[in-house]
């Protein structure tokens, strides 16, 4: 989830090919505890538009380590801006959709 507006998102599937973005239920999980504390600002955002995706029921105590699971065992693509969290997941043998520049970047799984 972004705390800042994504440009160009409007032709993600005109440069990637059509998507359906789902919300792992760790995912939730986490955003509702980070939106009881000092994010509650940012984290209260990103759940109200998290709750309107469809879930996927990938959970665990640590969303990351759920997510990395599930690419372990079912590939995919994760949607993140976070730096250590795409390297792990490509190094899981997934790939990562993300935002540099306000373009956005499919990046493949290193080898």
């Amino acid at each position: 989830m972004a705390n800042t507006r994504i440009k160009n998102i409007a032709n993600i599937e005109t440069d990637i090919g059509p998507l359906n973005f789902v919300v792992p239920a760790a995912v939730l999980g986490e955003l509702e505890r980070l939106a009881g504390g000092k994010k509650r600002l940012s984290a209260g955002h990103a759940l109200e538009y998290a709750r309107g995706m469809p879930r996927m029921p990938i959970s665990g105590k640590h969303a990351d380590d759920a997510i990395l699971g599930h690419v372990r065992s079912n590939g995919g693509i994760v949607a993140t801006m976070d730096s250590g969290l795409k390297a792990r997941v490509k190094k899981s043998g997934g790939s990562v959709l993300s935002v540099s520049n306000d373009r956005i970047v499919l990046e493949q799984q290193k080898l």
